[in-house]
């Protein structure tokens, strides 16, 4: 009798055509972490939970920016050089957003989503949807906020989301691009030094980028992605103390080292997934494992039942695989399709097993 789902045997029509589709469920494994819940001010990392797969991407310019979307930017803020009266595409934005940290592009996409407000309440809303707890939204752009935190953990999290999406993926590994002003442009460039390779900081190989941050009460910050081997790896490291404002880049670096090497050598210390897609996750893997035991020959077998400087915190996480490998908008729903795949295919076993021995 052939059997489901083994070898290169035929598939039961309840399993997607995937290679070995139960491998591909997301793992997102915490691999080391140190003061990863401690709450402290994110700076402009706090912009990678702002982009949205649903904010639009027309490449079409947008009607001319009013002097109010410009208001109410703090002083001293990282600016791209948006000016009133001038039309900019919601790439263009993105752009400034991401390589040059605006605030001022910020304060214009907020405009054209609602308002300030409504989209601080949209972040806030995201980062729980995410899992990200320890994270409390009041200016989305970073800027300091009386009683705005996030977590070496929670940053991690909006890193590895973003990831599942090409836009943001697409944005953030950019490290140079052109900047309309009217009828001209000017270059801008990323201001990730890992990226960039920037005053006297080596580029990172495999880079994928991310976001950086910086401000007087939060220090820097930083949230780093690079891919290697099929592996993508996410640290985060938020206000390290010692050493000068490039010391953030070099704990990234070290942390990104570490994880390739100890990646699938050491025994996880916790999971970016939300508790809900972790258990669906969990449950698919139970349901293999009975689906497996099932299948096998022998009637005996059981079927299963379906610490970092004073100020400072830093974590690594492993994503297992490499984004748009698999579809990346696609990545975190697997887990819930493949949990109720693999429920079919444990109660067919059963079923086919019952049959048989009648």
């Amino acid at each position: 009798m052939q059997r489901a789902c083994r070898g290169r045997r035929r598939r039961h029509p309840s399993c997607p055509p995937s290679r070995g589709w139960w491998r591909t469920r997301p793992r997102a494994e915490v691999l080391a972490a140190r003061n990863a819940h401690r709450r402290l001010p994110p700076a402009s990392t706090l912009k990678a939970p702002s982009h949205s797969p649903r904010s639009p991407t027309t490449t079409r310019p947008i009607a001319p920016v009013a002097d109010s979307e410009l208001t109410g930017i703090g002083a001293g803020s990282s600016l791209v050089g948006i000016k009133e009266g001038y039309t900019y595409k919601v790439s263009d934005l993105w752009n400034g957003v991401f390589l040059s940290s605006g605030n001022d592009a910020v304060h214009v996409l907020a405009a054209m989503n609602g308002g300030w407000d409504s989209m601080s309440r949209k972040m806030q809303e995201k980062a729980r949807s995410l899992g990200a707890r320890d994270t409390h939204v009041v200016s989305p752009d970073g800027y300091d906020a009386p009683g705005q935190v996030s977590s070496a953990y929670d940053l991690a999290v909006f890193g590895r989301a973003g990831l599942q999406d090409p836009a943001f993926t697409r944005y953030c590994s950019t490290p140079y691009a052109d900047f309309p002003a009217g009828s001209w442009s000017y270059g801008i460039a990323n201001t990730n030094r890992l990226l960039t390779g920037e005053d006297g900081v080596a580029r990172y190989p495999g880079l994928i980028g991310i976001k950086n941050g910086y401000t007087t009460n939060a220090g820097n910050t930083l949230i780093s992605a690079a891919r290697r081997g099929g592996r993508t790896l996410v640290v985060s490291v938020m206000n390290p103390q010692g050493g000068g404002g490039l010391t953030v880049y070099e704990e990234a670096r070290s942390l990104l080292d570490w994880g390739f090497e100890a990646a699938g050598r050491v025994q996880p210390v916790g999971s970016l997934l939300p508790e809900r897609t972790k258990a669906a996750a969990d449950a698919g893997a139970r349901a293999v494992a009975a689906a497996r035991a099932g299948d096998r020959e022998d009637d005996d077998v059981p079927v299963a039942a379906g610490g970092a400087p004073r100020a400072g915190a830093a974590m690594a996480a492993a994503h297992e695989g490499s984004p748009g490998e698999d579809g990346p908008a696609a990545r975190l729903p697997l887990a819930l399709v493949g949990s109720a795949c693999a429920a079919a295919l444990a109660l067919w076993a059963l079923r086919r097993r019952a049959a048989h021995r009648v």
